[in-house]
């Protein structure tokens, strides 16, 4: 089975996890409105697919590649900015995240495991290494499977948002959408060094800045929360 194939599934499965547990999650919780209209699905949608290829793409030609590639971290960011600027034309002040979290944590931590099955022609494998767990993706090389760290990671806050939903945590449930994008840009922004990706900045990728950036708004939105009210029968996110 090829790599490419491997790398396909996974993202099936990484979509279908992601819609799999946000009907769940609705079972549990109430979302914003706004966050189902079509226009905004539209906003979401766009931005998502220029950012995931917009960065992509260049993230490759800075490591002197060819070609056109997709980033998960480029679609994040894209999508941010698309729904933010459809939210202020649309005059909508309201919070309209909270219903990704636990999507956005599960599927990533699939569609890693799609990258790593996919080998060096995805190229998102990490820099040579000794260490015992190092993989060799296929020219013989030893390197981190940085892919696989990601997974792991984002599994952990998997499991502390479902922890913190059945606790009818407050403050995560209502702004678990701000924590998954810091914790994503925090751990995003380690896994960077250990990448062959060209640099931009000193020994920073785009993708670092990238990572701080998502970081950045993801904290100034933590710390701009409103206080969140007790979760009783329904939660409202």
């Amino acid at each position: 089975m090829s790599g490419a194939f491997l790398h396909t599934i996974f993202d099936v499965l990484a979509w279908l996890a992601a819609a799999a547990v946000y009907w769940l999650s609705r079972q549990r919780l109430q979302f914003p409105a706004q966050s189902f209209e079509l226009p905004y699905i539209a906003a979401l949608v766009f931005g998502a697919g220029l950012g995931a290829y917009l960065f992509g793409s260049a993230n490759l030609w800075l490591s002197g590649e060819s070609g056109i590639a997709r980033s998960v971290e480029g679609a994040i960011a894209g999508g941010v900015v698309a729904i933010e600027l459809y939210k202020w034309s649309a005059g909508i002040a309201a919070r309209t995240g909270a219903r990704f979290a636990l999507p956005l944590a599960l599927g990533i931590a699939l569609g890693r495991l799609g990258c790593y099955f996919a080998g060096l022609d995805d190229f998102t494998y990490g820099t040579p290494t000794a260490l015992p767990w190092a993989h060799d993706f296929g020219d013989g090389m030893l390197r981190h499977p940085v892919q696989l760290y990601e997974s792991a990671a984002m599994a952990v806050f998997a499991l502390f948002y479902v922890l913190a939903v059945v606790n009818r945590n407050a403050f995560v449930i209502t702004n678990g959408f701000y924590l998954v994008l810091a914790y994503y840009g925090a751990q995003r922004f380690a896994w960077e060094f250990l990448k062959p990706y060209g640099t931009l900045i000193g020994p920073f990728t785009l993708f670092h800045l990238l990572s701080l950036s998502i970081l950045l708004y993801a904290g100034v939105m933590l710390a701009t929360a409103p206080k969140a009210r007790p979760m009783h029968e329904r939660a409202v996110a």
